[in-house]
């Protein structure tokens, strides 16, 4: 069995959650559906086996990809578009909740036929030609691995147990 402990310090009078302590639980293996978009099929796939916490894999091609950079500074997004055939060179990412609902948060790297590589956070837009997915389901003894809003990043990360 596989445990990650929760641990807790102290940094400049801060409590600060650092890991928390889970078990394996299901492995789900398939393959998406030629036309289908990347990421809302992952997230379908949690929520319908109820998925509060996990990682997934993939790899495969797709049609078309939509992959975003944020922009530290301004707290805010970019997002680069590709409307040409790509290999997924490499998709791995987390499954947590986010406003109670299983939220898939991944990075994918792709090729293009000249090798040139790309990558970022996966979004939106990203169309299926051909993959397959691993997805490790963890327990969290809990209500799951929550994320909520940073005021620090602007971003909405794991839970600090506060």
């Amino acid at each position: 069995m596989t445990r990650v402990n929760w641990s807790w310090y102290l940094k400049k009078g801060v409590l600060i959650l650092v890991e928390k302590i889970v078990t394996p639980g299901r492995v789900i293996m398939g393959r998406l559906k030629k036309g289908d978009d990347l990421l809302s099929a992952l997230t379908e796939i949690c929520v319908k086996n109820s998925i509060t916490a996990g990682e997934v894999r993939a790899i495969g091609a797709v049609t078309k990809a939509r992959v975003g950079y944020y922009k530290q500074q301004k707290r805010e997004y970019t997002y680069i578009s590709f409307a040409e055939p790509l290999e997924i060179i490499s998709l791995v990412g987390n499954i947590s909740l986010k406003d109670k609902e299983p939220f898939v948060h991944a990075h994918i790297t792709l090729m293009d036929e000249e090798g040139h590589s790309y990558g970022g956070h996966l979004a939106p837009g990203t169309e299926v030609f051909a993959c397959e997915y691993i997805i490790q389901e963890y327990h969290t003894g809990d209500q799951g691995l929550n994320r909520v809003y940073n005021e620090k990043t602007g971003l909405a990360l794991w839970e600090d147990g506060k």
